[in-house]
């Protein structure tokens, strides 16, 4: 059995073919995919967040949104890049969200991609201490978010406070118990998997990772989640921990589904996303439903994982989405053991 949601980057342009023209089209879809997502029988609506792009970019108002709008499914985002984030301020809108949704957010969080503009997160206000990295920063924004939302307090009280205090030292508000949980870390690496899993963060796979063996893009993906698992039994943790994957899957069932994606065969990419660092890129699945069961099977990585996040072409439509996630819902996780 596995937990099936979809994840959406929020795209939207002016351009005639899209059905998301405009940022309010792609914030309202997409709280309207969720409440059809749930409907259909799905677990999950996920978000990717990108800064100064056509995209969706601050995700808590929307997932708060879809918290008041929803009574089952998980809510949650892949990834929110923690180079641009406050962790204190984040805590505070991520607990708020948390409570509205009544405990089902599931944030993923990373270091992030590379953006539009050249560091962006220097126009939010941030920037490496002296020897550190980037990726440094984000590490050490995450630590204090996962340490803020520990709910332990840290800050000293005011003698003549306006309101009165509880005693000791004081939390951030609101606290949303058991979010500290439902961290994930979207990793790249097999080290920042092994890091992730040392900390107590569920993992988030994508659909690339950089290139470590030379191997099928879901066997290294497979064995960065094995990696993960031994990493997280050594640390000792006290519960199970979540591993998710993302795919682009496609089930052709009407002439609408052929004409979109039935051109062949995806096959996986070698390229470079940053200088030096050459990724590589899973393929894609689209087929008719008896074919791409038997493709599916062949996926170590996803045999992994108990999430799988499809990915969707959001600027198709919330009715085509919708249709999308039920095909694979009723004609191919039944048939693979998923449901």
């Amino acid at each position: 059995m596995k937990k099936i949601g979809f994840l959406s980057f929020g795209h939207w342009t002016p351009s005639n073919q899209s059905q998301t023209r405009s940022a309010s089209d792609t914030l309202l879809q997409s709280i309207d995919l969720a409440v059809a997502a749930e409907q259909l029988g799905a677990d999950g609506a996920y978000f990717r967040v990108h800064h100064f792009a056509r995209q969706l970019s601050s995700p808590f108002p929307l997932l708060a949104a879809i918290g008041a709008r929803t009574g089952r499914i998980e809510i949650g985002t892949a990834v929110i890049d923690m180079r641009y984030e406050n962790p204190l301020y984040m805590a505070e809108d991520a607990g708020a969200a948390d409570l509205i949704a009544g405990g089902r957010l599931q944030l993923g969080i990373s270091r992030g991609s590379p953006e539009q503009v050249i560091d962006g997160w220097r126009y939010f206000g941030y920037a490496p201490a002296e020897g550190e990295s980037d990726a440094d920063m984000a590490r050490r924004h995450t630590s204090v978010f996962l340490d803020i939302l520990g709910g332990k307090g840290f800050a000293q009280p005011n003698p003549r406070p306006m309101f009165p205090n509880p005693p000791g030292l004081l939390r951030l508000e609101p606290h949303s118990e058991g979010l500290r949980h439902r961290i994930w870390w979207g990793a790249a690496t097999n080290a920042t998997a092994e890091w992730a899993a040392k900390l107590g963060m569920n993992l988030q796979s994508s659909t690339l990772k950089f290139d470590e063996s030379g191997k099928p893009f879901h066997i290294q993906q497979a064995e960065q989640i094995r990696a993960f698992r031994a990493a997280w039994k050594e640390a000792g943790h006290g519960r199970e921990p979540r591993v998710s994957v993302s795919r682009s899957i496609f089930a052709l069932v009407d002439d609408r589904d052929r004409a979109y994606f039935g051109r062949g065969d995806s096959q996986d990419h070698f390229g470079y996303i940053e200088p030096e660092k050459l990724a590589v890129f899973g393929r894609s699945y689209a087929a008719e439903p008896e074919i791409l069961i038997e493709q599916l099977k062949g996926d170590e990585a996803i045999a992994e994982a108990d999430t799988l996040l499809l990915t969707v072409p959001n600027q198709l439509g919330v009715d085509y989405n919708a249709h999308v996630i039920e095909a694979i819902l009723t004609q191919i996780a039944p048939a693979l053991g998923w449901r």
